[in-house]
């Protein structure tokens, strides 16, 4: 049993703390969150000391009321609106750097990301077939999910798409094109298969 696992009694979301053992350990993710220069995030954001996150070469940017999950990783060059949330064991890796953010990963407000979710904005190259595919660098590219979105569990978001505003993603898929907004989009390629606007 972790140290974490006797703060958060099983509890792998961080809420609103309620007791002092809950306090510390906010505090302590928290402190774990920003001792990167290049992550930022205001005081209203709730993170889980388990969660790995790492600006790399790029820059993290919580907005408000973001809420991270024990096991959620996010590195690279990565940002959040208000109200937001990563569950447990999503990865999120933006692509690029500060002065080339051209694989930014931008989240916009409200967005709900499910458990075990996926999203790399980066590709390996591998043009070359006498080229070992590790010594061909990578092709970053942005993965953007517009305002009031939520991202099922087990979701890969490709590197390129672009998920529009109100839109539901179902668990499990792999979204390799770009959702319109206010869609309902599955399967694998997910496929749009209905709107949530009453015709």
């Amino acid at each position: 049993m972790s140290l974490w696992n006797l703060l958060d009694r099983g509890y792998s979301m961080p809420k609103k703390p309620g007791n002092c053992k809950e306090r510390l350990l906010y505090r302590i993710g928290r402190h774990f969150a920003l001792r990167h220069k290049n992550v930022e995030a205001p005081k209203s954001c709730l993170f889980h000391p388990g969660a790995k996150i790492h600006p790399r070469n790029g820059k993290i940017v919580f907005g408000g009321n973001c809420i991270i999950a024990e096991g959620a990783i996010i590195q690279g060059n990565v940002s959040f609106g208000d109200n937001c949330s990563v569950q447990a064991y999503t990865i999120l890796v933006g692509g690029g750097t500060r002065e080339d953010p051209s694989g930014q990963i931008s989240i916009g407000n409200g967005v709900r990301i499910a458990s075990h979710g996926m999203m790399i904005a980066a590709n390996h190259i591998f043009d070359d077939p006498d080229k070992p595919i590790h010594n061909q660098g990578l092709r970053p590219a942005p993965i953007t999910i517009e305002d009031d979105c939520w991202i099922g569990g087990r979701v890969n978001l490709t590197a390129g798409v672009h998920v529009g505003k109100g839109s539901v993603v179902g668990a499990g898929s792999v979204v390799t094109k770009d959702v319109p907004s206010m869609s309902i989009a599955a399967g694998i390629p997910a496929k749009v298969i209905k709107g949530r606007l009453a015709s």
